[in-house]
Parts: C-alpha cells; sequence; structure tokens
C-alpha cells in the first residue's frame, strides 16, 4: 500500500490532474466527502488530505509514503526525514520582502512580521542584519500599517493584496513551487514502487 499525502486549496487543485495524466484518479465523490483518507482508482494506493503546514510532517513520520509540498513549507520544516525529489513547476510564487517603502528597511533592528520564521532568519542572518521576527499566522500587510512591523516576509503572486494594502514587493528571497516528497524508510523499502510514480508523474510535467 502507498500513502500519499496532498495539502488542500491551490496546491490540491494543481496536483490532482497531474497525478490523472499520471493513472491516478480520485472520484468527485471522494473528493466532495468529508473524508481525510480518500480512496483512489487504484486499491494499493490511498490519498490523505491535510493542511499544507501538516505534509512534511507526516511524511517524516512514515505515516504518508510521498508527498506534494510547497517550498515554502519545506523550508520551514527543514526537510528531516525526507527527500525532495521533484519540481512540480505548479503553484507557483514567490517569498518576497515587502514594505511601505525602501526607506522602512533602514533601521538598525528591522521589525519583520511573516509566518516563515527560519527562512526569514536565514535570509536576514546571510546579510548581516539583526531583525527581530514577530510570527504572525495571516493578516500580514496589516502590520506595517499600524506599526507593528517595518516589513513582512511573505508570498507573492500577483501583488495586488500587496498594492492594495500600500505595500510593495522589494527584495527576492526564494522562488517556491511544489516539490514532490518522499519519506526516506519508504524510498528503500518501497523503492520500486515510488520510483515507477516518479517516473509516470516526471512523463507527464
Amino acid at each position: 500500500m502507498l500513502t500519499i499525502a496532498l495539502s488542500k486549496g491551490r496546491i490540491l487543485e494543481q496536483t490532482l490532474p497531474l497525478l490523472k495524466k499520471a493513472g491516478l484518479n480520485i472520484s468527485s465523490e471522494e473528493l466532495g466527502s468529508r473524508k481525510l483518507v480518500l480512496n483512489t482508482n487504484l486499491d494499493d494506493v490511498k490519498v490523505i488530505i491535510l493542511r499544507a503546514s501538516d505534509v512534511p510532517v507526516f511524511v517524516q513520520h512514515g505515516t504518508a509514503d510521498i508527498g506534494v509540498s510547497g517550498k515554502d513549507v519545506l523550508l520551514e520544516h527543514g526537510g528531516l526525514g525526507l527527500f525532495e525529489l521533484l519540481d512540480l513547476k505548479i503553484a507557483k510564487c514567490r517569498l518576497m520582502v515587502a514594505a511601505r517603502d525602501e526607506s522602512d528597511l533602514n533601521q538598525s533592528t528591522l521589525k519583520i512580521a511573516t509566518k516563515y520564521i527560519n527562512s526569514t532568519k536565514h535570509y536576514f542572518q546571510s546579510k548581516g542584519r539583526q531583525v527581530e521576527v514577530i510570527k504572525l499566522s495571516g493578516a500580514m500587510e496589516l502590520a506595517p500599517i499600524v506599526g507593528l512591523a517595518n516589513c513582512i516576509v511573505d508570498l507573492v503572486d500577483t501583488g495586488n493584496t500587496l498594492k492594495a494594502n500600500g505595500l510593495t514587493a522589494l527584495d527576492h528571497i526564494y522562488d517556491i513551487s511544489s516539490r514532490l516528497i518522499v519519506n526516506s524508510a519508504s524510498f528503500n523499502t518501497k523503492h520500486n514502487e515510488i520510483n515507477r510514480w516518479i517516473a509516470r508523474i516526471e512523463e507527464n510535467l
């Protein structure tokens, strides 16, 4: 039995057609149900639907053999217990530093609001900047407006949300896309089975 972990939302929507081309299909009835473990057209493959941040955790601990996760989530997770095997080139966006104005970054100690704590610290440490990182789960754009932070680090797609809130994307940290990951132990014990799926998916990218 092979278990595949998928993220809810945009990644799921863009992963399903790719899996279908590779021979794995999930019925609309299964997708429309409240079940978290979904049956597929293949008896030996199950799919579990998770929050994006939980996918690498389930793969790391072997509850799922394979997963599809955004690079932003993997950067925060750290990659322990899993291998990143394939860039699926879907759900693309950019991890950016944004502020009202570039002058807002000219602080001796920069206050940054983000949910990407590890990526933010690593980026600014590489630049030799002293920063105070404030963890937020949402409404990131509000932080500079109300004076909670000088800038934010967040995912940017079109940039429309930033613009609507008077912010500008200033520094590019990382190009983000969804990656195929595998549990390191499963890659040994189910090597042939997993490699077949990797080859099928890669053919259809």
